[in-house]
């Protein structure tokens, strides 16, 4: 009897999974078909570069194009005009998709193969045009899946504004409302196809505000105290400080006030520091560090400091179960190949960035798997992984060899170069987020290895606390 049962159970499982593969092949064909559309998508909001927690036009375009496609929007989630989540299903697993859609300030906005200014205050360094249209394309895609074979669950898209830098994900995080999410999926532009375990630095950024007195810097200089004098002596501690910290800890800054006239003594100064490590604990220490020595440069020369947190994201937490299968779906769809015209403009941009030959090759295949990784950067997607069994890969959207946030990265992404491989992640955003639902027993799988690695006693701390979203802190 128990023989019947199981040949009962695969005599009825095998028609339905004949079913669902053929959908998912019709749901990716179907990709292809709509790519100029989200070709356009992209270019629009690649031209609009909008910075973070001002992506108005851009937020309200993709919200109208899945809205559209019988979504539920959900618009200014976690105090921030310019995030939403976008949901279709009532029932069933729910499976996020990740979009961001900001620039960066200070780059040339042009798709040509050399550098020249656009006059322009901000460009798609990071390529967000291509993630955030991509993730909606595949949410799309998902959601026509599962009403084609009426399978349980839900999808939704999560508009994540102010990745660079503004740390929008941990308002979101910090909020609640991923805390029904079963499995979160993410991707992001680069110069390679990969799907290896990723890894990001933990980060905690402030900005540093000394006030003082103001005088002329030759006829009273005695009367005056130079806020410029304390960002100074703040700088000089601090680059001390960098030989007695872990090597792989990071500090950058940058001085975003320090005056207005040489005969002027400035009473007001800023400067903008990150501090990066691969455990956040680490950060959280050299931050406070950094603090006291802000203080110690206050009391020096006679100002006065304040500080603004600005962001604070957490390390990466990878998910083998979730990665092998990503791997797996971006290896079976491959990457792209190069027409003559890109060919030639791909030459040009890589001549650019030193190299006589064109990497060609590395667009059209996909990189080993690899379980482990060296982290570089930080992403607010760190938080998110913190909380839901989390999972991404990237495309090769820029030239082989293209540094992110260069100008090379900016053109690239506004050519078809970038359009194509943004359809490579759509697709396999969709693969993947289809076997999820087919195969609710990798969800289990994922969660129990999350648990495993995060531990069963986790409690989630912002970095950046409890301040309300730093809407302002790219002005």
């Amino acid at each position: 009897m128990k023989n019947y049962h199981v040949l009962l159970i695969a005599f009825l499982w095998i028609p339905m999974f004949i079913i669902a593969q053929k959908a998912k092949k019709g749901a990716l064909n179907n990709l292809d078909a709509k790519s100029s559309e989200y070709a356009k998508i992209a270019l629009q909001i690649w031209d609009w570069a909008e910075m973070g927690y001002q992506e108005e036009k851009s937020a309200a375009l993709l919200q109208e194009t899945l809205k559209n496609e019988g979504f539920e929007i959900t618009a200014g989630i976690a105090e921030i005009p310019t995030a939403f989540m976008a949901e279709y299903g009532t029932e069933g697993p729910v499976i996020a998709i990740l979009g961001e859609y900001d620039a960066l300030p200070g780059l040339s906005q042009q798709a040509v193969s050399e550098k020249i200014p656009a006059g322009g205050k901000a460009g798609h360094a990071c390529g967000h045009h291509l993630f955030g249209t991509a993730s909606t394309a595949a949410a799309i895609a998902v959601k026509n899946w599962l009403q084609e074979t009426k399978t349980k669950g839900r999808v939704r898209f999560y508009g994540c504004p102010a990745e660079e830098g503004g740390s929008g994900k941990v308002y979101m995080v910090r909020s609640g409302i991923f805390d029904d999410v079963d499995v979160a999926l993410h991707w992001h532009p680069g110069a390679q196809n990969a799907a290896s375990a990723g890894a990001a630095l933990a980060n905690k950024s402030a900005k540093f505000r000394f006030y003082g007195v103001s005088a002329h810097a030759a006829g009273a200089p005695e009367r005056g105290r130079s806020a410029l004098d304390g960002v100074e002596a703040m700088n000089m501690m601090i680059n001390m400080m960098r030989e007695h910290i872990p090597q792989d800890a990071r500090i950058h800054y940058v001085i975003t006030d320090g005056g207005k006239a040489p005969n002027v003594v400035p009473d007001f100064a800023e400067v903008y520091y990150y501090a990066r490590h691969g455990n956040r604990d680490v950060v959280v220490a050299i931050f406070d560090r950094m603090v006291k020595a802000a203080e110690g440069a206050a009391i020096g020369t006679g100002t006065t400091m304040d500080y603004e947190m600005i962001g604070g994201t957490h390390e990466l937490l990878p998910n083998l179960t979730l990665q092998k299968l990503v791997h797996d779906n971006l290896s079976t769809i491959g990457g792209i190949t190069y027409t003559e015209e890109e060919r030639a403009f791909a030459q040009k941009i890589s001549k650019t960035l030193g190299k006589e030959q064109l990497a060609e090759q590395t667009a059209a295949i996909v990189q080993p798997y690899k379980e482990e990784a060296r982290a570089f950067g930080s992403t607010d997607v760190g938080d998110v992984s913190f909380v839901v069994p989390t999972v991404g890969f990237s495309t090769a959207t820029w030239v082989p060899g293209t540094p992110a946030h260069s100008w090379q990265a900016v053109a690239a992404g506004g050519t078809s170069i970038g359009t194509k491989s943004m359809m490579v992640a759509a697709k396999t955003l969709t693969a993947t987020a289809i076997d999820l639902f087919s195969d609710t027993d990798i969800i289990e799988k994922s969660k129990k290895e999350f648990i495993e690695k995060r531990g069963n006693n986790f409690v989630y701390k912002p970095l950046l606390g409890d301040r309300a979203p730093a809407l302002n802190y790219r002005n």
